[in-house]
């Protein structure tokens, strides 16, 4: 007896979906995004002895001599009842956020990589796997020198002061510190998609280039909390080595362009030779007349 086969489903290569199905699609990645954050905030909060022994590292590294008399080395004090406890929330929220960000990144990416072209997956690709390290590394970087900070904001108490730091100003400290120096070493990155997209041409980052760098230690002198330039160098001097990094690829983007387009190199107001062919000859049409 002869089976009948079925014709196959048809693909979708434009990746369409009625609203309903992104509606449900869109649920399904939070859904399964939020399961990771809430895990990796389980995990987060059972380890906080050591992820607060590893955060008050910075304020450890410096001299106590404002601490009160007969307090312990590196104390750092509670002054409401439930301090204590949104202490370990907020920790737990941070490093489980930081511990399942290969999930919801990956979820971000499946809900929005079917709409996107081959070559905006390229520079998504680009983006995803280059913002995370230069994140790291300014985070990295803001927790070997945030002591610096410190120094001046305690240096900053009368002699006959004693500085009371509680656990809730210093994670704040420690946390703004962290995404100011993570978002500044995003910005090569930023200008090198620009770029990409066609957006930002290297011509044009060449004529801002003086504009950027100024712009880059007026940020870092106003984020940094230290009168001597040693925390705005810090974080000065690396983002422009990337923002170099970044123009230099700018730059061999651009020219490769060049290379492909025969007619890049025209003027907006030039005709290319393709519109000269269409052009009417005028020697024939004065040969023409009587």
């Amino acid at each position: 007896m002869a089976t009948i086969k079925r014709p196959s489903r048809q693909e979708n290569p434009e990746g369409r979906m009625p609203l309903m199905d992104h509606l449900r699609e869109l649920r399904n990645r939070v859904f399964k995004a939020a399961i990771a954050l809430v895990l990796g905030a389980v995990l987060a909060y059972v380890l906080f002895p050591y992820l607060w022994g590893i955060l008050k590292g910075p304020y450890c590294r410096i001299p106590q001599q404002n601490a009160i008399e007969g307090a312990h080395q590196c104390t750092l004090y509670v002054t409401g009842l439930f301090d204590s406890f949104f202490l370990r929330l907020k920790v737990a929220l941070i490093g489980g956020v930081v511990v399942s960000s290969p999930v919801w990144l990956y979820q971000l990416w499946a809900f929005v990589a079917p709409g996107l072209h081959r070559r905006e997956k390229k520079w998504a690709y680009t983006f995803v796997s280059a913002a995370f390290p230069l994140f790291a590394l300014g985070a990295v970087l803001a927790y070997f020198t945030m002591d610096q900070g410190l120094r001046l904001l305690l240096a900053l108490a009368p002699a006959d002061t004693d500085a009371i730091i509680t656990i809730s100003s210093y994670l704040s400290y420690v946390t703004m510190m962290t995404l100011v120096f993570g978002v500044a070493f995003e910005l090569p990155l930023l200008v090198l998609i620009l770029n990409l997209a066609g957006v930002l041409t290297h011509e044009r980052i060449k004529k801002w280039r003086r504009a950027i760098i100024f712009g880059v230690f007026v940020f870092a002198a106003v984020v940094t909390p230290s009168p001597d330039p040693f925390m705005m160098l810090i974080m000065a001097i690396p983002t422009i080595v990337l923002f170099e990094v970044a123009e230099v690829l700018a730059y061999l983007h651009d020219r490769r362009a060049a290379a492909d387009n025969p007619y890049a190199e025209l003027s907006d107001d030039e005709a290319s030779p393709l519109d000269l062919e269409d052009e009417p000859d005028d020697s024939l049409e004065s040969d023409r007349r009587p």
